[in-house]
């Protein structure tokens, strides 16, 4: 079977020049070679001294540029006074900066007013907002064939900011160094500062080294050294005095509690009362996030811990809390710091920062080239799919015929490829299904045939007694009991077809001596061949022939056989022979054959394959005469086919048939006996 399944692979497999996916691949390889080959030349022609120019760009720099002016704002109401932060930021990072307001009005200048400098790209760099702090992506690519790290025309990609320049994520914007309010005056940093000083001392004496470090407010803080503050809260040392707040934080503090419970009121909740770390207290439970006021800090080498996103919180309570928490510091810090400013970083010479412009000559090149790639692609494309679309578009109107009813229609092969075997098998489909069809439609009329004949010999007895024509005597009695017969002979047929083509027909397989089941078989049917006058026997292998003993269901083989013999004794002239015989196939898979001859009327070639379809008579007429129901050689086929083996039938008109089971020795599947 392995070796039949391969042959039959490489018979079906195509030559890669004749297959679709050949002509694909090729098609697909032209196209690719094409824009390789465009793409490399315009990389030659337009790139190189793009490459010289990109490697001298620092990204860093610009980093600094926009911590500087985030630091300058979030210390500073306006931008009075920015120019000289800019002229040194400036000078030192080899730059044109530029500061306007989000109308673009200048506020600061490096390139200054005289010459009038160029003018600004049509996109900023970057937004110093220290209300609103978030990463900055790069803008269009203007006026340059490309920029590395990401630059356009006029932008630069810089990287979020927070305290000492390092990176900041979370929901929390607000720059760390916009502290409004909250900035503490002279006297109490100077009370704090000795105060921290003092627990330094204490830290010291228990063998935790430590330093005071200063927060953006003026608050000192402990920073334990070694990263690990937990070893703080073995020690004897207390912080509840650097945990207080002062006489202004309580001020500021105060009046962000008052604007955030007025976002919560007008939101429908219930007012809170925040600390100064920013945690807030409800009825029974206290929320915290992150204070920018801790009083032990980590060391420096740490980045600060972000702020967790609102979706982190326990309520949706919490969320809105969180939320006017954030909206309420905006507010409240709004009047400390300077107003968003748009920051725009370009060449001291007011071109792109890195890059490179684009001459007439290069800029038409791109086009040709483009336009040129893009037309054979589509050509090569459109040609492909019009050839592979086109005899689908065929398979799909003869489907859409067969689904509406319409006969089928054969689809017209036009090429030896992948789709022409397609319509193929699509012809052999809607004429495989228009013979199910019209076999479907002359089995019903057959089963109603078959059917109303002894139940119409029935009604017929019945209505001749119950009118006194018949007598109900014991003839009678087996006329009925003969049609009855005949009806339920039909119906355990066709029972035992059902059963065989929904997998129910089960098989109980064990060793069988084929020459016994034989004489067994004569034996059942020896009455009926007599009845007939016709000779039934068992041929007796020539020499010293012996067949070998095969695995099967004894009773499903005696039916199968049985029938053979039944039909061959029906269909065999008063003075016919039948002959049963049993040998061995030879070959490799030794085979046992059983052949059923008889000298009987024989059939006409064309008749031949219909067989051992269902209700099929030689006898045009359907005449009963001959018996039968039309089902038994059907069964036959099934029950073969259920052990594994073949059926086949050879005749001649006027000299009789040979029906020949092939049966393999091994029998049915023992693990799949339900056919």
């Amino acid at each position: 079977m392995r070796r039949r399944a391969e042959r039959e692979g490489q018979r079906l497999r195509l030559p890669l020049r004749k297959s679709l996916l050949g002509r694909l691949l090729a098609v697909s390889a032209l196209v690719a070679a094409c824009s390789v080959a465009a793409t490399a030349w315009l990389a030659a022609q337009t790139t190189s001294g793009a490459i010289e120019q990109e490697q001298g760009r620092n990204l860093a720099a610009d980093t600094r540029v926009l911590d500087a002016l985030l630091a300058y704002a979030a210390e500073h109401p306006t931008w009075e006074g920015v120019g000289a932060t800019v002229d040194e930021l400036a000078d030192a990072s080899d730059r044109r900066i530029t500061l306007t307001t989000q109308t673009r009005d200048v506020l600061a200048d490096s390139a200054g007013s005289s010459p009038q400098p160029p003018a600004l790209p049509p996109q900023a760099s970057a937004v110093v907002d220290p209300l609103s702090v978030a990463a900055v992506a790069s803008g269009p690519d203007t006026g340059s064939d490309s920029s590395a790290s990401g630059s356009g025309s006029g932008s630069v990609t810089v990287a979020e900011p927070g305290t000492d320049g390092q990176q900041r994520t979370g929901s929390d914007r607000v720059d760390p160094r916009a502290v409004g309010p909250f900035r503490l005056p002279q006297t109490e940093r100077t009370s704090l500062r000795r105060t921290a000083e003092e627990m330094v001392r204490c830290l010291s004496r228990s063998g935790i080294a430590s330093d005071v470090v200063e927060s953006p407010s003026g608050r000192p803080r402990i920073q334990v050294v070694g990263n690990d503050p937990d070893r703080m809260r073995g020690s004897r040392c207390s912080t509840d005095a650097l945990d207080s707040p002062t006489e202004t934080e309580t001020k500021a503090l105060t009046a962000l509690n008052v604007l955030v419970n007025a976002c919560l009121d007008r939101q429908g909740r219930d007012a809170v009362r925040l600390d100064l770390d920013l945690s807030w207290n409800t009825e029974d439970e206290a929320v915290a996030v992150p204070s920018p006021v801790p009083t032990v800090a980590v060391p420096q080498e740490s980045p600060p811990t972000a702020p967790p996103t609102p979706a982190a919180l326990d309520s949706e309570n919490d969320r809105d809390i969180a939320s006017c928490v954030g909206i309420a510091r905006q507010e409240q810090l709004s009047s400390y710091v300077a107003s968003p400013a748009l920051l725009f970083i370009g060449d001291p010479g007011g071109g792109a920062v890195p890059g490179f412009e684009l001459s007439a000559g290069n800029t038409a090149k791109l086009i040709g080239v483009a336009a040129l790639v893009l037309a054979l692609t589509v050509g090569a494309s459109i040609l492909a799919g019009v050839r592979l679309v086109r005899p689908l578009h065929a398979l799909t109107g003869a489907a859409q015929r067969m689904r509406d009813g319409e006969g089928p229609s054969p689809v017209v092969v036009a090429a030896d490829n992948e789709i022409g075997r397609l319509a193929a098998a699509f012809n052999d489909m809607s004429a495989h299904r228009a013979r199910m069809e019209e076999q479907r439609k002359v089995m019903v009329s057959d089963v109603a045939h078959e059917l109303r004949t002894p139940l119409s010999n029935i009604r017929g007895w019945l209505e001749g007694a119950q009118d006194g024509i018949a007598d109900t005597d014991a003839q009678f009695v087996s006329s009925l009991l003969e049609e009855a017969l005949q009806l339920q002979h039909i119906i355990d047929d066709l029972q035992d077809l059902s059963a065989a083509d929904a997998g129910a027909l089960r098989l109980h397989p064990e060793p069988v001596r084929i020459d016994d089941l034989l004489a067994h078989v004569v034996a059942a049917h020896q009455a009926q061949a007599d009845a007939a006058g016709v000779a039934l026997a068992v041929a007796v292998p020539e020499g010293h022939e012996t067949v070998p003993e095969l695995t099967a269901d004894p009773v499903r083989l005696r039916q199968a056989i049985g029938n053979l013999v039944s039909n061959a004794v029906r269909h065999t002239p008063a003075g016919g022979r039948v002959t049963l015989r049993a040998h061995s196939a030879g070959g490799a898979e030794d085979e046992v054959v059983v052949e059923v001859a008889d000298t009987g009327s024989g059939m006409a070639p064309e008749d031949l394959p219909y067989v051992f379809d269902r209700f099929w008579r030689a006898e045009k007429s359907r005449s009963r005469r001959t018996g039968g129901s039309g089902l038994g050689l059907a069964i036959v086929r099934k029950l073969v086919e259920a052990h594994g083996g073949t059926t086949a039938v050879a005749s001649t008109v006027g000299e009789g048939s040979v029906f020949t089971l092939r049966l393999p020795p091994a029998g049915p599947d023992p693990m799949n006996t339900a056919v």
